[in-house]
């Protein structure tokens, strides 16, 4: 194999080991906008008494990015300008593997060694509220302080780290679900490039007609392992749910569900689909042996390399409909979490949480690490990211499913792991097979109620 592409699949690995949690990117361009402004430290407290003046206030952050090549120096630049900005907070950055932060916080927590800030992905929220003892911002932080701060913050990406009308966790690094297809092959099958399909019945038709005119398979759908936010998405895009609003009641065996999953069975029947599993199809995709996937928006920088060193050109479609009903795009990714039961800790952890998702934070997050800015107006501002994404064209239907994003939903109760497990196995088994699904998928949402009862 060649030296460069030896050295790109390596890169791509890393990033798919990172998308099994989170959906993480390689490490974009670099910005070419000016840094904005720092926000500087708040005058307003936190509940708590001040610290004496003088005194540093040293806070853990378990990180999950940091655990990873590919984004670690984005990390360290976030950590790096708040500390400059903050010369009275220190920031002790632990590199934590998405796999094992949850056990990670759940054992040191379980040893008296709480981490003040934790980085936890979106379908544990409802534990880490109730096991974890999460803060609720609102409950730190001045009600006046707290809405200054949430101005211009994307309204549907705050809602994801809401539970019972609190914020328990602040959205930091998230994607949603595109479409990322290879212009070439679209040609080489006699399709139009500057048309992508926008419904799934179209990506059947184009995914077809790609395996029949060239050697590349048609289609991929990532998402039947690792979380279930693609899984989410598609079946909310269908009109369903797969658990009732009072979180009482588990759905995703209801029609609605069950119809959605059996669009993605059709693919597979029908040979649209490709026969790769989701650790193997970011690979294949690269290597320009598959003409679409769906995936986390996060693999962009990493698929850009691919094309360049492939020689080809990569293009990417806002999520597709089912016929014309509207999309809803579910994101993967984390927020922030305050745990420290110590009101100056909570401060300072307070001042950093605001400072990673400032209009600067979310500059060094888009342009080095690869995920949105839930600052929207950052993209057209040149202090910040304009120039950015000028340079980089394939992150707008990116950001315009921002408008329609669905909060990935959590799962009461202490099993909640294994509720998300339980519809993982059953979407597996319902696309891989030929016959009715809706046994699979009723049975699968029966056993998922008695994990929650």
């Amino acid at each position: 194999m060649p030296r460069q592409k030896t050295k790109l699949a390596a890169v791509l690995s890393l990033a798919l080991l990172a998308t099994a949690a989170c959906g993480n990117a390689d490490k974009g361009n670099e910005s070419s906008g000016a840094a904005g402004s720092s926000p500087s430290a708040s005058t307003n407290t936190t509940a708590g008494s001040a610290k004496p003046s003088g005194q540093t206030t040293k806070i853990s952050f378990y990180s999950y990015n940091l655990a990873i090549a590919s984004q670690k120096d984005g990390v360290l630049q976030l950590i790096g300008e708040f500390e400059a900005a903050h010369p009275d907070i220190k920031v002790d950055a632990i590199p934590v593997a998405s796999t094992e932060i949850n056990t990670k916080v759940q054992a040191d927590i379980a040893a008296g060694t709480r981490p003040d800030v934790a980085q936890l992905v979106f379908d544990g929220l409802d534990y880490a509220v109730k096991n974890y003892n999460a803060k609720a911002l609102e409950d730190i932080v001045p009600a006046d302080e707290l809405k200054k701060n949430f101005e211009g913050f994307s309204p549907n990406g705050l809602k994801l780290g809401m539970l019972n009308g609190k914020t328990y966790g602040l959205p930091y690094t998230f994607s949603t679900p595109v479409l990322f297809y290879n212009a070439k092959l679209f040609k080489d099958a006699g399709l139009d490039p500057e048309n992508p399909p926008k419904t799934w019945d179209e990506v059947k038709q184009a995914a077809l007609q790609i395996a029949a005119k060239t050697k590349a398979a048609g289609v991929h759908v990532t998402g039947a392992t690792g979380n279930d936010w693609v899984v989410q998405a598609l079946i909310g895009s269908n009109g369903g749910k797969v658990i009732s609003d009072d979180r009482k009641t588990i759905q995703f065996g209801e029609p609605a569900a069950v119809d959605a999953i059996k669009m993605w069975q059709d693919l597979v029947v029908s040979g649209a689909h490709d026969k790769n599993n989701d650790g193997d199809v970011t690979q294949a995709f690269s290597e320009a042996k598959v003409g679409m996937v769906l995936t986390t928006s996060a693999l962009q920088s990493g698929f850009i390399a691919a094309s360049k060193a492939g020689g080809w050109e990569l293009k990417a479609a806002a999520m597709p409909s089912y016929g014309s009903k509207p999309t809803t795009p579910v994101n993967s990714g984390s927020a922030l979490f305050i745990l420290s039961d110590d009101k100056a800790k909570q401060k300072a952890a307070w001042e950093f949480l605001k400072f990673v998702t400032s209009e600067q934070g979310y500059t060094i997050i888009t342009s080095k690490m690869g995920y949105l800015p839930l600052r929207p107006a950052i993209v057209d501002d040149p202090n910040y990211l304009k120039d950015w994404v000028a340079q980089n064209p394939l992150v707008k239907p990116n950001l315009e499913q921002l408008t329609r994003l669905t909060p990935w939903v959590s799962y009461p109760g202490s099993k909640w792991n294994q509720v998300e497990t339980t519809l993982l196995d059953a979407v597996q088994k319902s696309i891989q097979s030929t016959g009715d699904i809706a046994p699979i998928m009723q049975d699968a949402q029966k056993r998922a109620q008695a994990l929650i009862q």
